[in-house]
């Protein structure tokens, strides 16, 4: 097969994903090509990047000036479909394909041209709007008969002159159908967002977001729990690649401050927001170290993800791994995994939080249900029912000696996490290859 796989970064959860689905295929003896518009260089000839520092800046601004985001970049997009008709690819693999870095028009307009098979995995409700990434605080509908008058224009990506959101929508809709494609999604709730938009007549294909198991898994360090925790007070751990209004960062603040029993703890701040932040909210910086990272789900008693909109973040299956329960809200795709766990292996591994409106919920709840999870989490043994399939070959024995039908809840998130382990997730987007071209 000859694979080319096309996202804005080479980083962060879809970079990774990209990444990963590109060494598979490189393994299983496959010519397979990534490109990206943002970030590092090339590092081999398999690597192609189209960066246009200068470029990402006009489309930023034309962006800003029109809301047409995706219909600049034609330089970029000329090297790109250059090296598209060198390679002369079986499928375009398209991951995130807004960030100010290609034109979409033309890129579409290639594929129909030379009718290439397209895998597009979507890891946000962008290429179904006219507009906005997601919409689930502003609880729009828009987007299924035709965005107008957009009440999310100053958000990403944000226009701060005109509102072309039906323009968009009617083009995106006109870009986007008539090829031949089929679309993943990381969760169920984008899977159902899909099939009630214009795509709806694509097959659309659920495959979860996978983590590194081996990566990712409980580590002791006393050492470290003590500097956060002094007292031995139980921590709450929040992760993100960026705190934003939707991800939920005035939630873990007022619950820090009405609760000084637990220590709250957040990675991934900025260092303005670290700044004001309140003295019982302990703020960490974004770290590429993940070493450190795997070290702070593991001393964490709950991991909270309070967010407002999300696909399904890979952050709550990394607590998961590394043995932490988790509590979110019920949004998008977070609480699938929750659910997964107790519909099919009937064990708990987190607690959900139904959002009183859509931005909204009752903070009271949320406290209660850490509070139930830490309470778990000290338990020595926890009665559960006990499933074979929830538990990983290489691990059963350290179930086993905990009691055929008892073990505890680190040990329970542990175990279900290892079916989201990345060469699982990664080898079935490489049958779904298979299964496109015949």
């Amino acid at each position: 097969m000859k694979i080319v796989q096309i996202n804005t970064f080479p980083y962060k959860a879809t970079g990774a994903i990209m990444l990963g689905i590109h060494q598979l295929l490189l393994q299983d003896g496959n010519e397979s090509y990534v490109v990206w518009g943002r970030g590092r260089d090339a590092e081999n000839s398999n690597e192609i990047v189209i960066k246009d520092e200068l470029g990402v800046k006009i489309h930023g601004l034309y962006t800003r000036l029109t809301d047409r985001t995706g219909f600049a970049s034609h330089h970029a997009t000329h090297r790109l479909i250059s090296q598209l008709e060198i390679i002369k690819p079986d499928i375009i693999h398209l991951h995130n394909i807004h960030g100010y870095y290609l034109n979409i028009e033309m890129l579409f307009e290639f594929i129909k041209t030379h009718d290439i098979k397209v895998v597009w995995t979507l890891h946000d409700c962008w290429p179904m709007t006219g507009h906005c990434a997601y919409f689930d605080m502003t609880g729009c509908q828009k987007w299924k008969t035709g965005c107008n008058n957009c009440e999310q224009k100053n958000t990403y990506p944000a226009s701060k002159l005109l509102d072309s959101s039906r323009w968009n929508w009617e083009k995106k809709k006109e870009l986007f159908t008539g090829i031949n494609a089929a679309i993943v999604t990381p969760s169920e709730w984008l899977k159902n967002i899909v099939k009630q938009s214009y795509l709806s007549d694509y097959p659309v294909q659920v495959i979860h977001n996978g983590i590194d198991t081996e990566l990712y898994k409980p580590s002791s360090n006393e050492k470290l729990k003590s500097k956060y925790a002094p007292c031995g007070e139980p921590i709450v751990l929040g992760v993100a690649s960026e705190w934003t209004e939707r991800k939920g960062l005035n939630d873990f603040i007022n619950l820090a401050q009405e609760n000084p029993d637990i220590k709250f703890i957040v990675v991934g701040v900025t260092p303005e927001q670290q700044k004001k932040l309140p003295t019982e909210l302990v703020g960490i910086c974004r770290t590429n170290n993940v070493n450190e990272l795997v070290e702070l789900y593991s001393i964490a008693d709950v991991f909270f993800n309070p967010t407002y909109e999300d696909n399904y973040p890979t952050t709550n299956l990394e607590a998961l791994a590394c043995g932490t329960p988790i509590v979110t809200y019920d949004t998008g795709g977070s609480p699938e995994v929750i659910e997964d766990a107790l519909v099919n292996y009937g064990t708990i591994v987190g607690g959900l939080v139904k959002k009183e409106t859509t931005q909204q919920v009752n903070l009271n709840k949320v406290r209660d249900e850490i509070r139930k999870m830490i309470g778990l989490v000290n338990t020595p043994i926890v009665n559960v029912g006990y499933s074979t399939r929830s538990v990983n070959v290489k691990e059963k024995s350290t179930i086993r000696a905990l009691g055929k039908e008892e073990y505890s809840l680190r040990e329970r998130c542990r175990s279900v996490a290892l079916r989201y382990g990345k060469e699982q997730r990664f080898a079935e987007y490489i049958e779904l290859y298979k299964e496109v071209l015949s």
